[in-house]
């Protein structure tokens, strides 16, 4: 079973919400595909998914060139991972990928590398460009256990 939702993010401001309003709903096991163009506001929302479960002031860095950042929460280990230059699927397993998709919570940027080790159950949220350019539009897909968590984010 799956679940659709979508909205418009008018300003920068409405994709942190979202990260936070999502940092609120996460449970380790989880796995919250990001995907999008680059600029799309990926990596924003990842920050403001981190910094709700750890402290508004924690920096949080892309992670293009390490792949993959970890993030001790009360909610849970928290994996950030950046697959831009990930050049085959099976490379994601020399980072530990199943290891974080067994205990941790996932956060991934550029999942579509990923290829067969991508999990059913998760949460995909693709970020686009908004109308004439101005803002972002969000559309969540749930898969699994994620369906009835965000079908409260579909009601505001």
């Amino acid at each position: 079973m799956s679940l659709v939702i979508s909205f418009d993010l008018p300003v920068e401001a409405d994709t942190i919400r979202l990260g936070r309003k999502l940092a609120a709903l996460v449970r380790p096991g989880d796995v919250i595909a990001l995907e999008g163009t680059l600029g799309t506001g990926k990596s924003t929302l990842a920050r403001a998914l981190i910094q709700a479960l750890t402290d508004d002031e924690e920096e949080v860095p892309s992670p293009t060139f390490t792949l993959v950042q970890q993030y001790e929460t009360p909610a849970g280990l928290v994996w950030h991972f950046d697959l831009y230059r990930l050049e085959k699927p099976d490379d994601a397993l020399e980072l530990d990928i199943e290891e974080a998709f067994a205990e941790g919570i996932s956060l991934i940027e550029w999942p579509d590398k990923l290829g067969p080790h991508l999990p059913r159950r998760r949460l995909e949220v693709l970020l686009q460009q908004g109308e004439a350019g101005l803002g972002r539009h969000a559309t969540l897909t749930a898969y699994g256990p994620w369906a009835d968590r965000i079908g409260e984010l579909a009601h505001e």
